[in-house]
């Protein structure tokens, strides 16, 4: 799970071990990362894009110019990714990083990168013996490049010493570890609401709100990425169960209730993105009922405040809630962060273009302390990291 969903880009270049790529790119894809890839012409060489580009599941670069809808610009879009893993690394590529030379998609990337790089060296034991390899390796690890070391055997036309590109689960534990170590939310546990709930008339018709889920889901993969033990507590939605997280499927406010109240005792983090009825009927009728005169009233009561619950016994969590407002957006949220005790509201006007139910975009308005902060339309599964990341901000 530590790489489902982490957006790393895998520049590959003409060293004669370049096939080896397929076998971690496969393994990138399996795992759930988002992929990249680049290709020098002298990799493409050695393996076709086409391969790439059927293992990752995505278009590959090979071409700084390539003005196809694939790419707004390959190198920069190359560059927005949280890893770039550069294998193999031929002395001829780290020559041009060190000394900024950009003359084709792989060295572009690498200069508008800012994401850590992690270099996998492999070339003749002599050329990466030579000082400047050497030197050029240096001033890479001086910016912050990590090296994977090269391994010290099989070489062929030279002795048995250094060159050879690392074994590929040392590079494989390279990634994870990386991913591991830099998770935000190790050892915390994180439940996440998504979804409506339906309060049953009958056993055939109910009253509910609309929502997709897919905010929370999207919130619940965030977390997870992030190192958290999260459950998902989901109303009715019609979105697969995310691979690595607890999920409990529940219908009713009432029994989102108590599958909350169930992991509450030892959570950190409590994120309430579900679109909770307010009201369900007074009585539930134990068989369908028939059409009968044209005007018939349907008595309601109120459903569990659940997020007012939590906030009353909150102790040292964290809570978060979301306000799907149609109107006064920030002064209603402003309410709800008071009223019910809660540390974040992420508000959201439900009527503004992208920001609605049943979308794959949102515009959040977060709101915390004395503090708003106003974000841009994305795509939720953005949205989902720039909230996890604020959490992780306001928990210091």
């Amino acid at each position: 799970m530590v790489l489902q969903g982490r957006k790393i880009t895998v520049g590959i270049t003409g060293g004669i071990t370049a096939y080896k790529a397929a076998e971690i790119v496969s393994w990138l894809k399996a795992s759930g990362a988002e992929l990249q890839i680049a290709m020098t012409a002298s990799a493409c060489q050695l393996i076709t894009p086409l391969t790439m580009k059927v293992l990752s599941g995505h278009p590959v670069a090979t071409d700084i110019m390539d003005t196809s809808a694939n790419w707004h610009a390959p190198h920069i879009d190359l560059a927005d990714c949280e890893l770039y893993l550069l294998l193999p690394a031929t002395a001829n590529i780290m020559a041009k990083a060190a000394h900024g030379i950009a003359d084709e998609v792989v060295s572009a990337s690498l200069l508008a990168n800012h994401a850590p790089v992690f270099c996998a060296p492999a070339m003749n034991t002599y050329m990466y013996e030579n000082p400047a390899t050497q030197h050029n390796m240096a001033i890479l690890q001086e910016r912050g490049w990590q090296m994977i070391e090269p391994d010290s055997s099989g070489l062929s036309g030279s002795p048995i010493r250094k060159g050879q590109l690392a074994d590929i689960d040392t590079i494989k534990q390279a990634i994870v570890g990386f991913f591991a170590n830099a998770s935000k939310l190790a050892g915390k546990k994180v439940i996440v609401s998504a979804g409506p709930t339906y309060e049953f008339i009958d056993s055939v018709s109910f009253i509910g709100t609309r929502g997709s889920g897919k905010m929370g889901y999207a919130l619940a993969e965030a977390a997870a990425r992030e190192g958290a033990e999260v459950v998902l507590v989901a109303g009715p939605v019609s979105l697969n169960d995310p691979p690595g997280i607890t999920v409990k499927h529940v219908v009713s406010a009432s029994e989102m209730q108590d599958a909350i109240l169930d992991e509450y005792d030892d959570a950190d983090i409590v994120i309430m993105s579900a679109a909770v009825a307010d009201y369900r009927p007074a009585k539930v009728a134990d068989h369908k009922l028939k059409k009968g005169p044209e005007n018939q009233c349907l008595e309601v009561v109120l459903t569990p405040d659940i997020l007012a619950g939590l906030g009353k016994q909150k102790g040292s969590r964290f809570l978060a809630g979301f306000a799907a407002e149609t109107d006064n957006l920030e002064q209603y949220a402003q309410g709800k962060l008071k009223e019910k005790n809660l540390d974040l509201v992420l508000a959201n006007n439900v009527l503004e273009d992208g920001a609605g139910f049943d979308v794959d975009t949102n515009i959040i308005t977060a709101i915390y302390g004395d503090k708003i902060e106003r974000f841009p339309k994305m795509s939720k599964k953005k949205a989902a990291k720039e909230i996890i990341d604020l959490i992780v901000k306001l928990l210091g």
